[in-house]
């Protein structure tokens, strides 16, 4: 009796024994599973400048590809402002060119002509007034007179040195300084006809990258102001899943380590991605995180990148994560 109830206690502890190992070895081969959420990058589109909003060309859950014209403002007024700029840019650079031509051959004989005859006025009033300073000299005349041709010919000197100085003016040409002007003028006319220009173009609004429109804001004919969100676009790269880890499981999460995604909706369809981003820092477990162990009050955030185009994942949609060959180190 005694040896068969110690042959039962030796096969219970055999059986418990073995029990264990079995467990032992199916937790260490169990692999790492975690929870995560799909999030994707999202891009607030405006127009650069107001106006009246004239056309949207897409819709809400349209599929957008970079470059596609997703609409466009009424550019009336903008190129009302383009012509205005074309014509200042064309007078500033008529005035530009006159200054830098000189003056004609017509207006310079007309100065050497007006010259021509301030001399002929002064050499006549120096000799009427040497004239009666001799007169004047044999007390033939009064002083007077003499006062009133001796003004004449002063007179006369600063008319022919007038006409003198711009005589010299118009063969020298224009100033450097007047020419620097214009040219400044010309270059401020240019930079004011690009800057309409850029603002005409601005009335057409396109697709900074591929996606999918998430939001249509506004309708056609609404005002606008400058930077006025339009549309939101949900980018369709890169896309990512944000999940957490425990600080025992930290180990396995490593960057570049490869990952296997599938979401609830479509579990016979498996994503690839790789870990992007571990979180340096600790923080505390989101409510809507959910794991099949008791959750620890710290976790560590990561950023799952896919690898692929994942048409079924959707923002916000809860997915489940599995390391990629599980029991090698890379």
């Amino acid at each position: 009796m005694r040896r068969t109830i110690s042959v039962l206690v030796l096969m219970i502890i055999i059986a418990t024994a073995f029990y264990g190992y079995l467990q032992l070895n199916t937790e260490e081969t169990k692999p790492l599973t975690l929870y995560g959420n799909v999030d994707i990058r999202t891009v607030d589109l405006a127009f650069r400048v107001g106006g009246r909003l004239a056309k949207l060309n897409v819709d809400e859950g349209d599929q957008v590809a970079k470059g596609m014209q997703l609409g466009e403002l009424d550019d009336a007024p903008y190129q009302v402002r383009i012509q205005q700029a074309q014509a200042n840019l064309q007078a500033a650079q008529a005035s530009l060119d006159l200054l830098e031509a000189g003056y004609r051959e017509q207006v310079i004989a007309q100065a050497r002509e007006r010259m021509s005859q301030a001399e002929s006025a002064f050499l006549y009033a120096k000799r009427n007034y040497d004239r009666l300073i001799r007169l004047r000299q044999q007390n033939a005349i009064a002083q007077d007179a003499v006062d009133a041709a001796q003004d004449r010919r002063d007179q006369a000197r600063a008319d022919l040195a007038s006409a003198q100085q711009q005589l010299d003016q118009y063969l020298k040409g224009n100033r450097p300084e007047q020419i620097a002007q214009g040219r400044a003028q010309v270059s401020q006319a240019q930079s004011a006809l690009a800057a309409a220009q850029l603002d005409a173009e601005d009335t057409h609004l396109f697709a900074p990258t591929d996606g999918t429109i998430l939001v249509r804001a506004r309708e056609p004919g609404a005002m606008l102001n400058q930077g006025a969100t339009v549309l939101t676009l949900a980018l369709a790269k890169p896309m990512w899943i944000k999940a957490y880890i425990d600080e025992p499981q930290l180990g396995e999460a490593r960057p570049g380590r490869r990952m296997l995604i599938s979401s609830d909706s479509a579990p016979n369809k498996t994503y690839q991605g790789h870990i992007g981003f571990v979180s340096p820092t600790a923080e505390f477990t989101p409510k809507t995180v959910q794991t099949e162990e008791l959750r620890t009050s710290l976790v560590y955030r990561l950023r799952i990148i896919l690898d692929e185009e994942a048409t079924l994942l959707r923002q916000g949609m809860p997915v489940t994560l599995r390391f990629k060959d599980h029991h090698e180190s890379n």
